[in-house]
């Protein structure tokens, strides 16, 4: 129908209050414009050209008669204003709807101070299991080396135990607030007098202390009293079983030996240069 149809938009001609600014020879113009456009003449190979051209001689003419074009021009404000009710409308009640939804989710939302406390109790409660985890990690670390050297330093052997095996052990210790030894340092600092066959650290509230296992005998006397570490923080080394008089002076006599075959071979080949 007629009424339905937007006049001034088949006329190539803007529509609404714009529109209806237009002058007669404004509409005039544009008619002619278009009528060239759509003329059937013009356009022999459209089957619709003809319904075309007489459409748009039908809106030129409601557009050219004053009245019609005066009620034409109301309809299209009344649309408009419908419409823009229509659109205030719908975004009255988004906006009542989306109002209603947030109301919904704030009453059913936690509180958010709860909700921090609860967070706070939860991290807490695994800072505690963490520690109290570490703690016992490093007490069953301890427990070997503290239950072993506090064996031997008593004097607590199994029964059959060797004896010569505790005459090889020395027991070390220094303070704890210096310069600290770990068993890699120790094996090294000993390694100078023989073979190092263990070290257990342990300590104290105010010690720290070890028990240092050589390979011979000989090695442990050859130790005492001469290795004294860090001069920050000296090492003091005496025997878990001290040795007999006899292996001292085994001991003795087989360092003197040493050094008397040095000073021979130093005099003999002293000798051969000047021969």
């Amino acid at each position: 129908m007629d009424v339905d149809i937007d006049h001034y938009n088949v006329l190539g001609l803007p529509s609404g209050e714009e529109g209806a600014k237009l002058t007669q020879k404004e509409i005039s113009k544009a008619y002619k414009l278009k009528a060239l456009e759509l003329h059937p003449d013009k356009r022999p190979d459209d089957p619709n050209a003809h319904a075309n051209f007489q459409k748009l001689k039908s809106s030129y003419e409601i557009l050219k008669d004053e009245k019609a074009r005066k009620l034409f021009d109301d309809l299209l404000r009344v649309k408009r204003e419908r419409y823009v009710r229509a659109s205030q409308k719908d975004a009255k009640r988004q906006k009542m709807v989306s109002d209603l939804e947030e109301r919904e989710r704030a009453a059913f939302a936690p509180d958010p101070a709860a909700r921090a406390r609860e967070e706070e109790d939860r991290i807490t409660r695994k800072l505690k299991e963490e520690i109290a985890r570490i703690r016992a990690m490093h007490a069953n670390k301890r427990a070997p080396a503290a239950s072993a050297l506090k064996k031997e330093t008593a004097g607590v052997t199994k029964e059959g135990a060797s004896n010569v095996d505790r005459e090889k052990m020395l027991k070390v210790s220094w303070d704890k607030g210096g310069e600290d030894y770990t068993s890699e340092r120790l094996k090294e600092l000993f390694s100078r007098f023989g073979e190092v066959e263990d070290v257990v650290i342990s300590s104290s509230k105010k010690k720290r202390s070890a028990l240092v296992q050589m390979a011979t005998i000989e090695a442990a006397i050859a130790a005492m009293g001469t290795v004294s570490g860090n001069l920050s923080n000296p090492l003091l080394i005496v025997p878990v079983k001290p040795a007999t008089a006899t292996e001292l002076s085994s001991v003795q006599q087989s360092a003197e030996s040493a050094r008397l075959n040095n000073l021979v071979g130093t005099g003999y080949k002293a000798y051969e240069d000047s021969s």
